[in-house]
């Protein structure tokens, strides 16, 4: 069995160095990355035993692709290899205060936009004790929508939990679009992962934090709902009532990945059968994150309990 099954697309990341313009760059850093491939790398890392389900070419980029994502030690059986297709794309330019980050994607017709829900191993799927989607999946297709949905249907049919992060992208659908396919995947999670802002412009949840949390668990009837706030933390309602955390101060290296990293940290605590803990682990995952280049968490479950510790910046020797 098991621990943690994900569903979702990984593209090959090309990115310039800090500072560097797409326009200018001579060269471009290249690396895998997918918000639900981060959350079973993240998870490896820590010790847990984690499966990613995905479609990929079975050509050069595909087979990088999967490379880099069974090093960490990932379960990779259940991609489906696609004889045609490509594999998705994005390029990432980091700016430096006050100019912004930009993401360009060149994913459209990617061989994993083109899943069918009938070719996915649905037995791997159900034998895991909790499945992860992401908003992501359904925004890239019908077949991918309906690929999510099912997962999530599978494992509840098995006895299996679900996690969900809404992770919106405005660049994928519209604020309408995905309100309207997420809503009913919402109901009855076991775990529901959202921004602040996405729970406002999405479903209108106003509030702080925690009234949003709690307002979500309500409406959905969720086991506990999670509601991050950038360097403001986050917040966790549950059945025992609200939690919150503080963000961990760091240097931020590269943002993109933290929030992977966060849902990681909690899928942890839940593991152990301890949310609370899980949001201190995912507050303190999303810190080492950004320090890390590339979309990945290259940590380990040492590192984390020493950040939590006090004890993460001293010289080791």
């Amino acid at each position: 069995m098991l621990d943690v099954v994900t569903l979702g697309e990984a593209m090959l990341r090309l990115s310039a160095a800090p500072g560097e313009s797409l326009e200018a760059a001579p060269a471009l850093a290249v690396r895998a990355a997918g918000a639900e491939a981060n959350v079973a790398v993240t998870l490896a890392r820590l010790g847990f035993r984690t499966g990613w389900i995905s479609r990929l070419p079975d050509d050069a980029l595909g087979r990088r692709v999967a490379g880099e994502i069974r090093r960490h030690g990932v379960d990779v059986s259940a991609v489906v290899w696609a004889e045609r297709g490509r594999t998705g794309l994005y390029f990432l330019e980091r700016g430096v205060t006050p100019r912004g980050t930009a993401v360009h994607y060149d994913r459209a017709g990617s061989a994993f936009s083109e899943i069918d829900a009938e070719a996915i191993d649905w037995d791997y799927a159900r034998a895991a004790r909790w499945v992860h989607v992401t908003g992501i999946t359904p925004a890239l297709g019908p077949g991918c929508a309906a690929a999510a949905a099912r997962l999530i249907r599978e494992a509840r049919a098995s006895g299996g939990r679900v996690s969900f992060d809404v992770n919106y992208r405005h660049k994928l659908w519209s604020l309408e679009a995905a309100r309207a396919t997420l809503d009913p995947m919402l109901r009855e999670l076991d775990l529901l992962v959202m921004t602040r802002d996405d729970a406002q412009a999405l479903f209108g949840l106003e509030g702080p934090p925690a009234a949003q949390a709690e307002t979500a668990r309500a409406r959905w009837r969720c086991g506990a709902v999670a509601v991050t706030a950038g360097t403001d933390g986050a917040c966790l309602a549950a059945a025992d009532g609200l939690a919150a955390v503080r963000a961990v101060p760091g240097v931020e290296l590269d943002r993109i990945g933290r929030g992977d990293a966060f849902a990681a940290g909690l899928l942890w605590g839940a593991l152990d059968g301890d949310l609370r803990a899980g949001l201190r682990y995912g507050a303190a995952l999303a810190a080492l994150c950004q320090t890390y280049e590339g979309d990945v968490a290259w940590v380990t479950r040492d590192d984390v309990l020493a950040l939590l510790a006090g004890a993460a910046s001293r010289t080791a020797r």
